[in-house]
């Protein structure tokens, strides 16, 4: 068998030069397509990253279903610190083992002119609040007269501009940043004593205000809790001298009040019925031998049984309208407690206080230990403070009716409520 030793002939046939020049061009488009596509997907990149800083950021939203919420229950009470001894006065809050403490701030007061504040009045109370470690409530009420058109003697009101209180709000928040824990917006703004305006009571208005404070709160330091005014329970409901707490807290509702809102303010001071006993039983059961005001046990009074009597029909039926519109706002109850006459030497209450006589100062310190309670295990208060620490001995000689309610009696000794509060169990 021979072999062939000659160069083997390497032209290409045309069928194969047509099948490598259509895979040339097949392999080109491919690749140009892979090049166009990266490009483009890194040209949409780059113009993402350019345009996000310009984009404007969306609306705060209001937190309504997980409002902001103190750590744990707070045990507070109401001190008059402007007057006396500061460092003593946060002594005593100390000696009672609570760990808030209240003080109403008279905006009118701070800055009675545009030109002038007067910070000093304050800087002591939260210097020594702080010092000794108390978160510190700050109630916010009476915008001078600089502000309003419309005053009226023994009344207070907002300011004409809503605006200005939020203002005020902010300028005192920064001169304590991070010392302040919350702010109250306002007071019983369901009564005309205390919401003087043009336009008279308005839920609405309220809520105006609120809404401005809360975004300006939150704006300066969103870990301040906001609390909005606390209701003063009321049978009056005549739309002009009062509005009944519960019909407000209705309207407030509807005005939004639950998306600017962390706490819902509230209020009771107990008239003459413990703090577990409501409206209903009390009226059914009658009045102990031996009451003095029967306004709870009144048959003739066509609106009872009537919740405001009753601590805990007030503070329970706020919270269960709080819930049926869809809010997990809890109470802040700013002001409770229980008056007495006993031990004050007097032979006379003061006007519409009678009730005082019917409790002791056993009774006192009775009800506010159990009232303490009872918030924790309704499971309804975020916080609670009593009405109040020391008003007796910082009060002028007269007999009225915040010295009733204080647990320092006038001389500045303990009533027995003191020795119960500090001796109660405390989460």
């Amino acid at each position: 068998m021979s072999v062939d030793t000659t160069t083997p002939d390497r032209r290409l046939t045309k069928r194969q030069a047509r099948l490598i020049l259509a895979a040339w061009a097949l392999i080109s488009f491919l690749v140009t397509i892979c090049v166009l596509l990266a490009g483009g997907h890194s040209q949409v990149q780059s113009q993402a990253v350019q345009e996000a800083p310009e984009k404007a950021s969306p609306p705060p939203v209001a937190n309504v279903a997980q409002p902001l919420v103190a750590d744990g229950f707070g045990y507070g009470i109401q001190v008059r610190a402007e007057l006396g001894n500061v460092e003593s006065t946060i002594g005593q809050v100390n000696q009672l083992g609570l760990n808030w403490v209240k003080q109403q701030v008279r905006w009118a007061d701070i800055q009675p002119t545009p030109d002038e504040i007067y910070w000093e009045q304050l800087d002591p109370f939260i210097a020594q609040a702080n010092g000794a470690q108390l978160n510190v409530l700050l109630s916010i009420v009476s915008a001078p007269d600089w502000t309003r058109t419309s005053t009226s003697s023994g009344k207070t009101g907002p300011p004409d501009d809503f605006q200005d209180y939020a203002d005020f709000v902010v300028a005192l928040l920064q001169r304590y940043p991070g010392q302040v824990q919350a702010v109250e917006v306002w007071n019983e703004q369901n009564l005309q004593r205390e919401w003087y305006t043009v336009g008279g009571l308005s839920a609405a208005r309220y809520v105006e205000m609120l809404r401005l404070t809360y975004e300006s709160v939150k704006a300066t330091d969103p870990d301040v809790i906001v609390v909005s005014g606390a209701l003063s329970p009321t049978g009056v409901d005549d739309g002009i001298i009062a509005i009944d707490d519960f019909d407000y807290l209705d309207q407030m509702i509807q005005a939004g009040l639950l998306a600017y809102t962390d706490c819902v303010g509230a209020h009771h001071t107990g008239v003459n019925l413990p703090p577990d006993v409501s409206a209903e039983e009390a009226f059914t059961v009658g009045a102990p031998e031996g009451t003095v005001f029967m306004g709870p046990y009144d048959p003739e009074n066509p609106l009872n049984p009537h919740h405001s009597w009753s601590f805990r029909s007030t503070l329970r039926g706020q919270h269960e309208r709080i819930v049926a519109a869809g809010g997990a706002q809890k109470l802040c109850v700013t002001e409770f407690g229980w008056p007495t006459m006993e031990g004050l030497g007097v032979d006379e209450a003061p006007p519409e206080f009678e009730f005082a006589w019917d409790n002791s100062l056993a009774d006192q310190a009775a009800y506010t230990v159990q009232a303490y309670q009872l918030l924790r295990e309704w499971d309804i208060a975020q916080m609670a403070f009593l009405w109040n620490l020391d008003f007796a001995p910082k009060h002028e000689a007269t007999i009225d009716d915040n010295v009733l309610y204080s647990i320092l009696a006038p001389d500045g000794t303990p009533r027995p409520a003191f020795h119960a509060i500090a001796a109660m169990p405390k989460d």
